[in-house]
């Protein structure tokens, strides 16, 4: 799945992305640490991995569009 990142605290490594429908979902260090990634700049298009669904969906993998899942 595909989104935009919307915020991220470099310090706690904590953000949140933005679905294509305008749903922001936020992401913990550990969905961070996940991606790979060492810097996460607003509005760079990422790919991410959720489990849940309604208010219990969470970003559980978030990396860069163009990096592979390894779950995929």
């Amino acid at each position: 799945m595909q989104a935009t990142a919307y915020t991220y605290d470099p310090d706690s490594r904590e953000g949140s992305v933005l679905l294509d429908d305008g749903t922001p979902l936020p992401f913990d260090a550990a969905a961070f640490d996940a991606g790979g990634l060492r810097l996460l700049r607003a509005g760079q298009r990422v790919r991410i991995r959720t489990e849940g669904s309604g208010d219990g969906r969470r970003v559980v993998f978030v990396t860069l569009q163009t990096f592979p899942d390894p779950q995929s």
